[in-house]
């Protein structure tokens, strides 16, 4: 019955084969590696799952849609009283290595954002006495939750698996890009369950669900649809749920008031009705199993419909063999890895190198079904023509680290990245490119319009096909819309004023960095008017420098600077998630202006040498979650993606052996392979990829520009696979723990003169051999 249904169903949906339409899931610009060895076995997807790490260990494909993971508590936004729930945070992604419940296994999650979001279709298995709520129910007693212990979880790229010990139920999770397969080994029982839980959500509030819509098409074959109201405030996601085995019954209930049902209301719905629809809901689907039985279950998901969700399903994952799903995406993660190949000066911190590595690759994701269709902003179904169309643009975190190794480890998918937010701003009612994005919505988080940065990048360092005069329409679009954040009264003052705009020093900062990467772009297209209109906003940092205390600072309307100021404080002083001394040295497109301004290269050094070495009072951090202890040296935040470059400004003092040494005690003292090895958020890659900029000898600190500014690898030998075919290999010689002075680089075969390497150098591959010392 189930296979004729399920045939039926597929049969009129349309299959493109994989093609050209596909080109970045398959990577067919990457060429093959000489040699691939099993680098997957140095990936821990647990590092970081503790504290602000925020990151999920569950299963994915390489940019995946689908990122099925455990959820260990079920945290509401919000309290009886109304306020904000502090302990949701720690729940961003879903998951915390602390807790010792699972509550089932969600196919969407964020990796290592600092708000969140997500968290749909959580699947549970349970035996015994049906219960439908996760935690307690109304009388008390248990949950459907299930306890675990950590010695029986195992995490590795693209398959997650542990116990549930309150059933005595083996789960394994594996997952394609646009699938979720689940593999539950049951004990004997007349009472087996699925639960299909379409209330839960990460960052859940009693209105986050705005409808839910299950269809039992047969006795295995589920299909639906969740609409919610959270980050993303429209967010429409479609499912097809088949089982490898008849449920015997099912049913469902209800967790929100029916108020009208019209002549739905002669049925008798709960139990064994094919159709189910309300605002909360949980469904249950029961079985008889023998002991040891596998019952498997493919989940997937689809932006358009359910058609596309059962196409994604029948050309994704056609068969019930989940090992056979298991290899094929960990040959995929394999693939991925290899693009870097590394031997270090440790086991650990090959782990740390590797995971890492793993992160950047978790988002963005892509956002399209297998036949190219997409839900866009204005929430119409669009088809891709040359690119793949993804999502999750954390950009004011991401375009700093992220899209530029994207742009030598993955310029295809880039370049694919950036047609997806040219479409974005195509489809935007306000003519804007992405600010932070996910999922056909944009949430408006965070600051600046950074897909400038991402675009200018990618133009610097010859990466991609995008239309150059339609990426610079969308850029000045985007920076003259003068409602958004302060913009109009940047334009008419020339920075953002205190009085009438909060974090308005780090606005004015951002935005003129950002005017500078369109000015870039505009020289690129050769029009003279926009560089010389963009260059001139790109000097508007200057009219947030107060030369008589040597600090950025917040200035009012009136044109005075604002009285009442501590450049030690993070809360209310002009800056968001971060203050004057190290937000403040926020001038990456004129660095060296910078360090004249704030009294020349000595001073300057000696400033953040201070930087380092101060201590920062509780009460200044006291405000910000995305701010701990954890990522903290003296007043600089590495924990916090706005000071990531400060480490690497010494090398425009006399001072850059001191880039050297605090860049190497930054890799050795935040990032370690084991639960607390993140420092803070990950931030969607950014954290991540700082580690693995860092770890080569060279860091992007103006992104827009072709430039990297020399570090101190700690890699012994790093071989990065290029797209074009090329290799580059990268010598450091006489590495060890002690030795993190750079006496010298050489670039195949001749002395780098200065302190800053070519991307051009990077991308033609050939060799790059750093001496090292100890002095």
């Amino acid at each position: 019955m189930k296979n004729l249904k399920l045939a039926l169903l597929l049969g009129s949906l349309a299959v493109l084969p994989f093609s050209c339409k596909q080109k970045t899931e398959e990577n067919t610009a990457t060429s093959e590696n000489k040699t691939t060895t099993d680098l997957t076995k140095y990936v821990n997807p647990l590092i970081g799952t503790s504290k602000m790490g925020h990151v999920f260990p569950g299963a994915t494909a390489p940019f995946g849609m689908v990122q099925l993971s455990p959820q260990t508590n079920f945290q509401v936004m919000f309290k009886d009283d109304g306020s904000y729930n502090k302990e949701t945070y720690e729940y961003c992604a879903g998951y915390q290595h602390k807790d010792s419940t699972i509550i089932g296994f969600a196919h969407t999650n964020f990796s290592g954002t600092g708000h969140s979001d997500l968290g749909d279709f959580l699947v549970m298995p349970t035996t015994g006495k049906l219960v439908l709520d996760p935690m307690k129910t109304k009388d008390d007693s248990k949950g459907f939750y299930s306890t675990f212990s950590h010695d029986t979880e195992k995490a590795a790229p693209g398959y997650y698996q542990v116990n549930l010990d309150s059933y005595n139920i083996k789960a394994e999770l594996t997952a394609s890009e646009r699938v979720g397969f689940h593999q539950y080994t049951f004990p004997k029982s007349e009472d087996a369950h699925i639960i299909l839980d379409l209330v839960y959500n990460v960052y859940h509030h009693d209105n986050k669900n705005v409808w839910t819509f299950i269809r039992v098409e047969n006795d295995s074959l589920i299909t639906g649809y969740r609409q919610t109201k959270g980050w993303a405030r429209t967010k429409k996601i479609f499912f097809a749920m088949e089982f490898s085995k008849p449920f015997k019954s099912y049913g469902h209930k209800k967790y929100n008031k029916e108020t009208y049902d019209g002549f739905y209301r002669r049925f008798k719905q709960n139990e064994n009705f094919p159709e189910m629809a309300g605002k909360d809901i949980r469904a249950y689907f029961n079985f008889d199993t023998n002991e040891g039985e596998k019952i498997k279950v493919k989940f997937a998901l689809s932006p358009v419909s359910t058609n596309g969700a059962l196409n994604n399903l029948k050309t994704e994952v056609p068969h019930w063999d989940f090992d056979t799903t298991k290899e094929e995406t960990q040959k995929k993660w394999n693939k991925e890895l290899n693009k870097i190949q590394v031997e270090t000066i440790s086991e650990d911190d090959k782990t740390t190198f590797y995971t890492a590595l793993y992160h950047t690759s978790l988002s963005p994701i892509l956002y399209e079904d297998v036949d190219g269709k997409y839900r866009g902003l204005d929430q119409n179904i669009y088809t891709s023509e040359d690119f793949t169309n993804y999502t999750i643009f954390s950009l004011w975190d991401t375009y700093r680290a992220l899209h530029p190794l994207y742009n030598i480890i993955q310029p295809s998918r880039n370049n694919d990245m950036i047609k997806s937010m040219l479409a974005h701003h195509d489809e935007s009612v306000h003519h804007m490119l992405p600010i932070w994005s996910h999922y056909a919505n944009e949430n408006w988080c965070m600051i600046g319009y950074h897909a400038t940065s991402v675009i200018a990048d990618a133009m610097a360092k010859n990466v991609g096909d995008f239309d150059i005069d339609h990426a610079l329409k969308a850029s000045r679009n985007t920076a003259t819309v003068r409602y958004f954040d302060g913009v109009g009264d940047y334009i008419d003052y020339k920075y953002v004023p205190d009085d009438k705009s909060h974090s308005s020093v780090s606005k004015t900062l951002e935005y003129a960095y950002n005017d500078w990467c369109i000015a870039q772009i505009a020289k690129k297209a050769g029009n003279k008017e926009a560089e010389n209109e963009y260059s001139e906003r790109a000097e508007y940092y200057n009219n947030v420098y107060d030369p008589s205390i040597g600090f950025m600072r917040p200035k009012l309307s009136d044109g005075k600077f604002r009285e009442n100021f501590d450049p030690m404080d993070t809360h209310g002083q002009g800056f968001i998630e971060g203050n004057a001394w190290n937000y403040g040295l926020y001038v990456p497109q004129n660095i060296d202006h910078m360090v004249e301004m704030m009294g020349g290269k000595d001073k300057f050094s000696k400033q953040l040498d201070e930087l380092f070495t101060m201590e920062i009072e509780d009460k200044y951090i006291a405000h910000h979650e995305d701010i701990t202890r954890d990522g903290i040296i003296g007043n600089y935040v590495h924990g916090n993606e706005p000071g990531h470059h400060i480490p690497y400004l010494y090398n425009w003092t006399n001072n850059p052996e001191k880039t050297q040494k605090r860049v190497r005690m930054i890799m050795d003292t935040m990032y370690a392979p084991t639960v607390e090895g993140l420092c803070g958020n990950d931030d969607a890659g950014q954290m991540s990829a700082w580690y693995i900029f860092s770890s080569l000898g060279f860091y992007p600190v103006t992104p827009g520009s072709a430039d990297y500014a020399i570090g101190s690898p700690n890699i012994k030998e790093a071989t990065i696979n290029l797209e074009n075919g090329k290799t580059l290999k990268i010598i450091a010689n006489n590495q060890s723990k002690e030795n993190v002075y750079v006496k010298s680089v050489t670039v195949n075969g001749k002395k780098l003169d200065g302190l800053l390497l070519s991307h051009h150098d990077i991308a033609n591959g050939g060799e790059i051999i750093f001496e090292m010392t100890n002095k």
